[in-house]
């Protein structure tokens, strides 16, 4: 902490970082699949985001999302089409809150002055319904999505578009995400970073540690300014 200083910009994560996706799992029990699938499901959806990165082109979330969820729900014992099965579990997307701790997190970091932007890897649209719902959308200058760089983050595209839409180098900017796998490749494209670690878990070494680790985006705030 003793070289991190107070960014101009502060880019958050959205899926899982600023969304509780947990209810997301009910969406499979509803169709009558196991709630467990959610996890598998999720991991699916950024494996072949990230494989379709890695091959230098991107497709949205909703359509990974829904083809993995056809792959997965073929071999499920479901209680309708799987057409129908898909869309219902999709359309919980639009229907999630933010974590307990974010709207706090977000009104302590516009008060330091920090300009506040989303990016994500689902679509930008998702991003302001979820924010507007929360109360706090006005905080943030905007809200990006990987569709418009063509990679889905950890690829480094996606991290240097949203700086260039901010105008500012990668010194300036920091990450905010649950995830270490962004966290690592935020680091990579030279922003610094905070890791919510609001499970407790440990860190992987295989990736870049944080510059920040904290247990609610309160903490984050609290960190920051005293800077």
């Amino acid at each position: 902490m003793s070289t991190v200083r107070l960014p101009r910009v502060i880019i958050f994560d959205v899926n899982e970082t600023l969304s509780d996706m947990a209810p997301l799992a009910a969406r499979f029990a509803d169709v009558g699949a196991d709630e467990h699938l959610f996890s598998t499901w999720f991991a699916g959806v950024l494996r072949d985001g990230f494989a379709l990165a890695v091959a230098g082109t991107a497709r949205p979330f909703a359509e990974v999302g829904s083809g993995v969820l056809q792959s997965l729900l073929s071999d499920a014992s479901i209680d309708r089409e799987l057409g129908d099965a898909v869309d219902h579990i999709m359309a919980g997307l639009a229907e999630l809150e933010v974590h307990p701790d974010v709207v706090a997190g977000v009104n302590a970091l516009a008060a330091l002055g920090v300009r506040m932007i989303t990016l994500s890897n689902g679509s930008a649209s998702l991003a302001q319904t979820l924010l507007e719902r929360a109360g706090v959308r006005s905080e943030f200058e905007s809200l990006l999505s990987v569709e418009d760089a063509g990679r889905w983050k950890p690829h480094g595209d996606a991290y240097r578009y949203a700086l260039e839409q901010c105008g500012v180098e990668p010194a300036d900017a920091m990450l905010v995400a649950v995830h270490p796998w962004d966290i690592d490749g935020a680091h990579r494209a030279g922003l610094s970073t905070a890791w919510l670690d609001r499970q407790n878990r440990p860190y992987p070494e295989h990736f870049v540690p944080a510059d920040v680790t904290a247990q609610s985006l309160p903490d984050v705030a609290r960190m920051l300014g005293d800077r």
